[in-house]
């Protein structure tokens, strides 16, 4: 039942403990999560922040995910299943609420839905959470949107503590001079770094790769440009990877190579130059000749 949609459970409690740590949370904190599947980061979550909001796709999960938060809370705080406060909300009730898609109690708000597909803006300006962190465990697949999403959403969060594929969390953080597509749009608008590496052995079931985790903090402020156009530039700029940026510019703008080879002296760059040499700095100047 919990693997049909390709996910891969963080099973080590140590490990989850140490991703939220990694968050610095504060029960001033609101924090998004995204996909919790069976909850073992969200018990930390909920026991550390001041509101947890949970979106799961997978209906079963979902209502699976409060009766395990509620027994965490029970242990730590003397609670019992009656009780009218706390994390604990009786079974029926919330399987009713979750086949409306959405069931809440005063520390933690379970969506059913997908967050590539639900009104971002909308769920945060309803739960009142403009001001906020993502702590996640993305699944491999759709990483790479979700990011993208996060970054570019009406509200988007202060911070996000990501578990991703290690191969895809390098790509984002990769230094000068490997930076790819996916690196520059996450540095466009945040900075990233990893923080700490996970065995794939700490996952059930086991993938066939280890995970990062990685830190992507936001900027107080953002290159003052036209994003579709930007980005329009930089993609162009890795079109064929195999050829100097001038060369894909050239055939892609239909820009002579004269004229664009003096474009980017003027942006301090070299003729012979590849895209993955340059990094946000460097197409931003760029865009300012050539768009």
């Amino acid at each position: 039942m919990f693997t049909k949609l390709g996910q891969n459970f963080l099973t080590d409690d140590s490990v989850a403990k140490q991703i939220v740590d990694s968050a610095n949370l504060s029960p001033r904190d609101n924090v998004l999560e995204i996909g919790p599947g069976k909850g073992i980061l969200t018990k930390y979550l909920a026991r550390h922040a001041g509101r947890v909001l949970a979106v799961e796709v997978d209906r079963d999960l979902a209502e699976s995910l409060q009766p395990v938060i509620a027994r965490s809370a029970a242990t730590k705080q003397s609670r019992t299943e009656t009780g009218n406060t706390g994390l604990l909300r009786p079974p029926a009730m919330l399987r009713k609420a979750m086949r409306a898609g959405f069931a809440r109690n005063d520390k933690l708000t379970v969506v059913k839905g997908d967050i590539l597909k639900i009104n971002l803006p909308k769920l945060v300006e309803r739960e009142n959470f403009k001001n906020y962190k993502v702590v996640a465990n993305l699944p491999y697949y759709i990483t790479s949107k979700i990011i993208r999403l996060l970054l570019e959403t009406k509200y988007p969060p202060a911070e996000m503590i990501l578990t991703v594929q290690k191969e895809v969390g390098e790509r984002i953080c990769a230094k000068n001079g490997q930076e790819s597509i996916l690196s520059i749009s996450v540095k466009f608008y945040a900075e990233p770094k990893i923080l700490f590496y996970v065995p794939k052995e700490n996952f059930e079931p086991v993938p066939e790769v280890d995970s990062v985790v990685i830190k992507i903090k936001r900027k107080k402020s953002i290159p003052n440009v036209d994003v579709k156009k930007f980005f329009s530039l930089v993609r162009s700029g890795f079109s064929s990877k195999r050829k100097m940026l001038a060369n894909n510019l050239s055939s892609s703008f239909r820009i002579p190579k004269a004229e664009l080879w003096e474009w980017m002296k003027k942006a301090r760059l070299g003729r012979g130059v590849r895209a993955e040499k340059l990094g946000v700095e460097d197409w931003v100047r760029l865009y300012r000749f050539i768009l």
